[in-house]
Formats: structure tokens, C-alpha cells, sequence
């Protein structure tokens, strides 16, 4: 009986798997599982499994280049490689050479994938779209220079608005090269404010051939550049990630050229409108300023110019007369009341007393003696009478009572 160590048992299984040419290149249909990325070395490890078991897989970095969609576990996928064993562990698994999603091509997966990580961080968003302008002068072209498609929207423009200044910045538009060429193309056009608006596309295609406009570099360059683009890609029922992410949407190249460029013959229809507007005004405002000096003329300052004078000259002395009236009104007034105040005074006055025969008696000193008591026997007195003085001396004083003092 022969006994095996472990590694050489696991060597000759490995041999004898590998020596079975239906497992060099098989085709697995599973769940994806346990999928597990590790960028450092690029490598893709997971499992595809389905209601009766499960293998496991291996994607490693020199095949994983062409994959173009993210795997997930839960995703229906198809993966083709060869079975063999990893020695360390004893277990077979699958070496992958490709994946595709199961019931959709990978391409659609990788945009669909795209699409919704994008979408999720707002590059998608209307807040962040720009208006295109309504008379550029200079419309910048990123596209091939060989085609139909530049030479269709380079006749558009020419014919629709030669005023605006065409410029071309050609790229390559499809393969491996294309993405880095268009990211090149804008963020020069944007760093040196070469054009007003950008027309970034290309004609019809396969999915393949328009998969430069669904890289995600191209969308975020897009999505930062300072100048407005329009995203003109195929036909009108392709659609590509570089469509949600432009400030707007052609349906194919010759649409774009004409969205970006107005119409000379509906600016020259406008410009002879705001033309006949203008003249119609203008008649209308000096047909207005000749009835205006007609008027003017037919007034009677200019007919007659003294008549100006005269008028003032009456005005003048109704004013005079007014102040004149208003003088005299106001002066009347104070002496009005002088007279009542002098009547009042005169009625109050000790003079008016006297005249009907009351006399005021004061002793020298001119104090008012008020009572008989206030005066002393050899006393002088003063009587003010009417029409003069008494300087009187005292010889009794009789009181009411008849008493002598």
C-alpha cells in the first residue's frame, strides 16, 4: 500500500483535472456570492453558486482587465475559465478568463451600474446644468476629425450662423484611447476658455463603438467643466452616460450643431421686426413733438410777448393790494385791542373816582390812609382831589362812633 502526503495527493488531483481537456474551458451559470475585490493586487475572488451547490472562483488581474461591469453578489452570472486545484487547501475552483452578467451583456450591466452610482451623487442633477448661450462667438467640436459627423455639423454652422467661430479639438472617439483623448480635449478647452459652448460626441455606432461616452472619467470631466456642453452621441434612440451629464442633449450631431447656433434667417426676420418697431416709434414720437410745437406756437406768450409782461404786471398789483388789505387788517387789530385795554384801563383808573368828588388822602410819606385811626391829630395830611392837591394839618379826628381823638 502506497501512502500519499498530503501536498503530492493534492498535486496529482490537480494534474489529473487539468489532463481533462472538457475542463479547460468550461461555462458556469450562478449566483455570485461572497465576492470579495482586492485592489492592491486586482484580483477577484468569489463564489458562483445555485440551489444544488457551489464553486468556488478566482478572477485574477491580467484577465479581470476586460471586465467592464462591477460584480455583485447576488447577480445572475456566467463565468468561463479552466478547473483546477489550488494545492495549499485541496480545493478546486474555477480560473476565470470572463464574466458576463446572466440574461444581460456586460456592457448594458456596466452602464446601468454606472448610471445609478452617478445618479446618486448628483451628477445628474438639473440645479447643476448650464444654460447654453444664445449668441456664441466662438463653438468649440470635440469628435473625430474624419467623418460625416464633423463635416455635417461644420455645415450647419456655417450656413445657420457664420458669425461664431468654429473650433475643432479632434480626439479619437472609440477604443481604449478615446476616453483619455475626449478628457484631454475639455479640460484644455476649459483651462483656456477657447470656445463659448462645446459640442462633445460622435456619429452612430455599436454599443462598443459609443462606450468612450459611457467612461466614467469622461462623465466626471464633464460634469466639472466651466463651459456648457451639449453631449451629441449617435442617433437619437442611443443613449449614453455622457447624455445625463451634459448641460444638455442632442439627438445626433446635426441637432447639437443646431442648438448651439441661432438662425440667421430668423435673427434677420427679428432684427427687420425690432427695425419696423423702432421706425413706428419714432414716427409716432415725432408726429407727438410736432403737435407739441404747434401748440407751443399757437400760445399766446409767443404770439404776443408783452401780453407776459402785462399779466404780471396785473398779478403784481392784485398781490399789492391783498398785502396792502392784509397790512392794514393786521394793524387794525393791536390798536383794537389798545383801545379796549386804555378803555379798560381808564375805567379801573383812580382819576375817573375822583372826579365824581372822592378825594385820596396819603400822609406824607404818601402812604394811603384808609381809615380815620391811620392819621394823628397835628398831623399833616395830602387830599388829591380832581383838579388838585390839599396839604392839610390835622385838628380832630371824630370817628364813627362821634368819639374824638
Amino acid at each position: 500500500m502506497e501512502v500519499f502526503a498530503v501536498s503530492e495527493l493534492n498535486r496529482m488531483v490537480k494534474a489529473v483535472l487539468e489532463s481533462v481537456p472538457e475542463l479547460e474551458n468550461v461555462y458556469v451559470r450562478g449566483e455570485i456570492s461572497n465576492y470579495k475585490f482586492y485592489p492592491s493586487s486586482g484580483h477577484h475572488y468569489f463564489s458562483l453558486k445555485d440551489e444544488g451547490g457551489t464553486v468556488r472562483c478566482v478572477f485574477f488581474k491580467s484577465q479581470a482587465m476586460s471586465l467592464r461591469f462591477q460584480p455583485q453578489n447576488g447577480m445572475k452570472a456566467i463565468a468561463s475559465g479552466r478547473v483546477s486545484v489550488f494545492p495549499r487547501d485541496g480545493t478546486y475552483q474555477l480560473y476565470c478568463s470572463s464574466l458576463h452578467p446572466d440574461g444581460a451583456g456586460d456592457l448594458h450591466a456596466a452602464f446601468e451600474q454606472l448610471k445609478e452610482r452617478l445618479w446618486k451623487e448628483g451628477l445628474f442633477a438639473l440645479e447643476h446644468k448650464k444654460p447654453l448661450p444664445a449668441y456664441p462667438e466662438t463653438i468649440g467640436i470635440v469628435t473625430s476629425p474624419v467623418g460625416a459627423a464633423v463635416h455635417d455639423m461644420i455645415r450647419i454652422l456655417r450656413r445657420r450662423y457664420p458669425l461664431a467661430k468654429v473650433l475643432l479639438l479632434p480626439v479619437r472617439v472609440q477604443g481604449p484611447e478615446a476616453p483619455p483623448a475626449i478628457v484631454r480635449a475639455i479640460r484644455y478647452a476649459c483651462e483656456n476658455k477657447v470656445a463659448d459652448v462645446l459640442i462633445v460626441g460622435r456619429g452612430g455606432g455599436s454599443a462598443e463603438d459609443l462606450w468612450a461616452f459611457n467612461d466614467e472619467q469622461v462623465a466626471r470631466t464633464i460634469y466639472h467643466a466651466t463651459i456648457p456642453i451639449v453631449s451629441a452621441v449617435g442617433h437619437e434612440p442611443d443613449v449614453t452616460i455622457a447624455d445625463f451629464v451634459a448641460d444638455a442633449r442632442a439627438a445626433t450631431p446635426t441637432h447639437a450643431a443646431e442648438m448651439v447656433s441661432p438662425d440667421r434667417a430668423e435673427l434677420s426676420d427679428r432684427l427687420l421686426g425690432i427695425q419696423a418697431h423702432l421706425l413706428r416709434l419714432q414716427s409716432g414720437r415725432v408726429e407727438a413733438l410736432g403737435k407739441q410745437l404747434e401748440n407751443l406756437a399757437a400760445k399766446r406768450t409767443l404770439t404776443d410777448p408783452m401780453a407776459f409782461v402785462e399779466d404780471k404786471r396785473m398779478l403784481l398789483g392784485h398781490v399789492q393790494r391783498e398785502l396792502f388789505h392784509a397790512a392794514e387788517t393786521r394793524m387794525a387789530e393791536p390798536a383794537r385791542k389798545l383801545a379796549a385795554a386804555a378803555a379798560s384801563l381808564d375805567a379801573l383808573s383812580p382819576l375817573r373816582v375822583l372826579g365824581r368828588g372822592y378825594a385820596m388822602v396819603t400822609d406824607e410819606q404818601g402812604n394811603v390812609l384808609r381809615r380815620a385811626a391811620d392819621a394823628a391829630v397835628g398831623g399833616r395830611t395830602v387830599s388829591r382831589l380832581a383838579d388838585g392837591t390839599l396839604f392839610c394839618r390835622v385838628e380832630e379826628i371824630v370817628l364813627e362812633e362821634n368819639d374824638r381823638v
